[in-house]
C-alpha cells in the first residue's frame, strides 16, 4: 500500500468531504509499515475495505414545532464495521452534521472500539437538527421522528447507538421510548440510558473521567503528578464537566470551559461549587457560558477558543479541528507538558505535527477518548445479562480497560529513542485487530 495512492483515489470519489479524508489519511500514513508487512492485506483489498462504510442510511426528519410549523432536518446512520461486533457509535445533533463529518466518526469509532477490547463495530449517526433553543415537546418530537425512520436499521445485536454531542440522556430517552413502542419489545438497543430503565452508573461521567485516566499513565511515564496543574479545557458539555469533575477530585486545577459564542478563564480554578453551576446552567437552563463569567467576574472572550491562554495540560473536549497549528504553536511556547483528547479529532494534523515535534506527551481521542463507549459496552453488557453493576465496579472495570489502552499504545507507538507515539500506537493496535477479525471472516 502506497499511503497517498489510496488517499488521491477517496479524494476523487468523495470531494467534498474533507473531515472523513483527514481521518483516512491520518490513519493510513501511521499503519502504512504494519501493513506492508502482511503481503496477505493488500491481496484481500484489506485497506479499501476498512475505509468504506459497510452501508449508510440518509433520511429525511420531519417534525412539527410548538408553533405548528412543519420542519425538516437531514437524518444519517454510518454502519462502518461490524467485523468485531454490532456496529457501536453515537448519534450527534448539530447544525454542522454532515456526511463527511459522520463518516469520519464512524471510521475512528471502528478503531476507538477495538482498542477497548470489547466486541464493538464502529458506527455513528446524526442530524443537522440542534436542540438549543429548542422546548423539550419539539425535541420529543424530533427523537421520535428520528427513530422513526430508524428503527428498523438498529438493534441490540445489530447497531447499538448512544450520545454525542446534542444527544444527552434526554434525547437518548426520548429515542429509547420511541424504538420500545415501535419495536414491542424492552432491549438494551440505545447506551446512555437513565438509570432507572436500563442505563449504567458512571455512564455520564465516563468519556471525561475515562480521559483523565489515560492522562494519567501518560504522566506516569515521565513522572509527573497531575496534582496542582493548570488545566485548559474546552467544551461545557458532558464531556467537559466530568473531565474537570476528576481534574477537581485529584487536585488538578481546571481554568476555563467554553462554548460555540465563547470562553471563559477563571485563574483562580473552577472550584467544586463553581462547577455545581455550571453543571446547572448548561443541562437544566441550557444557558451559555459567558453567564459564569458574569457571576465570578472572571475573563469571558466571546468568538475565541481556549487555547488563547496559558495551561500545563490541554484537555480539548468539545468538537473536530478546535486546535490549529498556531493553537498548537502557542500551547507548546507558554509550557504545555500534555495534550489529552476528549473529542473526536479536535487536533488538525499540522497542530498534531507541533506538538510531536516539540515531544510533549500527545494523545489521540481514538485512544484517551474511548471511555466513553467502554462503559457504554459494559452498559450493553448489563442490559444482556439483566444485572446492574455498582458505580464502583463499573469505574473499576473503565479504569483497567484505559491502562490497556494505554499499554496497547506503548507497545506499538514507543519509537527508537523512547518517545511514545501515542497516534502511531493507537491506530496500528486498533488496526491490527479490525484486520485480523476482517481477514479470518472471509471477503463478505
Amino acid at each position: 500500500m502506497k499511503t497517498q495512492e489510496v488517499v488521491n483515489d477517496l479524494k476523487r470519489r468523495f470531494p467534498n468531504e474533507p473531515e472523513y479524508l483527514q481521518a483516512v489519511t491520518e490513519v493510513l500514513e501511521s499503519i502504512e509499515d504494519v501493513y506492508n508487512e502482511h503481503p496477505e492485506f493488500e491481496k484481500a483489498n484489506l485497506i479499501e475495505r476498512l475505509c468504506i462504510s459497510d452501508r449508510i442510511f440518509t433520511f429525511r426528519v420531519t417534525w412539527v414545532d410548538d408553533k405548528g410549523k412543519v420542519n425538516v432536518n437531514m437524518g444519517y446512520r454510518i454502519q462502518h464495521s461490524n467485523a468485531i461486533g454490532p456496529y457501536k457509535g453515537g448519534i450527534r445533533y448539530h447544525s454542522s452534521v454532515n456526511l463527511s463529518i459522520l463518516k469520519f466518526l464512524a471510521f475512528e469509532q471502528t478503531f476507538k472500539n477495538a482498542l477497548t477490547t470489547l466486541p464493538m463495530g464502529g458506527g455513528k449517526g446524526g442530524s443537522d437538527f440542534s436542540p438549543k433553543g429548542k422546548s423539550n415537546a419539539e425535541v420529543m418530537r424530533f427523537c421520535q421522528a428520528f427513530i422513526l425512520e430508524l428503527w428498523k436499521h438498529i438493534g441490540a445485536d445489530t447497531d447499538v447507538p448512544a450520545g454525542d454531542i446534542g444527544v444527552g440522556g434526554r434525547e437518548v430517552a426520548y429515542m429509547f421510548g420511541m424504538y420500545k413502542k415501535l419495536q414491542g419489545e424492552f432491549t438494551g438497543v440505545l447506551t446512555g440510558k437513565g438509570i432507572e430503565f436500563g442505563g449504567s452508573l458512571i455512564r455520564p461521567e465516563a468519556t471525561g473521567y475515562g480521559n483523565i485516566y489515560f492522562l494519567l499513565e501518560m504522566l506516569k511515564t515521565k513522572g509527573i503528578s497531575i496534582k496542582g496543574k493548570k488545566c485548559l479545557v474546552s467544551g461545557s458539555g458532558n464531556v467537559a464537566q466530568y473531565t474537570c469533575d476528576k481534574l477537581i477530585e485529584l487536585g488538578a486545577i481546571p481554568v476555563s470551559l467554553s462554548d460555540s459564542d465563547g470562553y471563559i478563564y477563571d485563574p483562580e480554578g473552577i472550584t467544586r461549587e463553581k462547577l455545581n453551576y455550571v453543571m446547572e446552567l448548561k443541562n437544566i437552563e441550557r444557558g451559555r457560558i459567558r453567564e459564569y463569567a458574569e457571576k465570578y467576574g472572571c475573563k469571558y472572550v466571546a468568538g475565541g477558543r481556549v487555547w488563547a491562554e496559558k495551561g500545563d495540560i490541554a484537555l480539548p473536549s468539545a468538537t473536530q479541528n478546535e486546535i490549529h497549528g498556531d493553537d498548537a504553536k502557542h500551547l507548546v511556547e507558554t509550557g504545555c507538558i500534555a495534550v489529552s483528547e476528549g473529542a473526536n479529532m479536535p487536533s488538525t494534523p499540522e497542530a498534531i505535527e507541533v506538538f510531536q515535534k516539540a515531544r510533549i506527551l500527545y494523545a489521540p481521542g481514538k485512544a484517551a477518548n474511548a471511555g466513553g463507549v467502554a462503559t457504554s459496552g459494559l452498559e450493553m453488557t448489563q442490559n444482556s445479562i439483566r444485572l446492574s453493576w455498582t458505580s464502583e465496579e463499573v469505574d473499576a472495570k473503565l479504569q483497567q480497560i484505559m491502562k490497556n489502552i494505554h499499554e496497547q499504545c506503548v507497545k506499538y507507538g514507543t519509537q527508537k529513542d523512547g518517545y511514545i507515539d501515542y497516534v502511531k500506537g493507537a491506530n496500528v493496535a486498533g488496526f491490527m485487530k479490525v484486520a485480523k477479525a476482517i481477514m479470518a471472516q472471509g471477503v463478505l
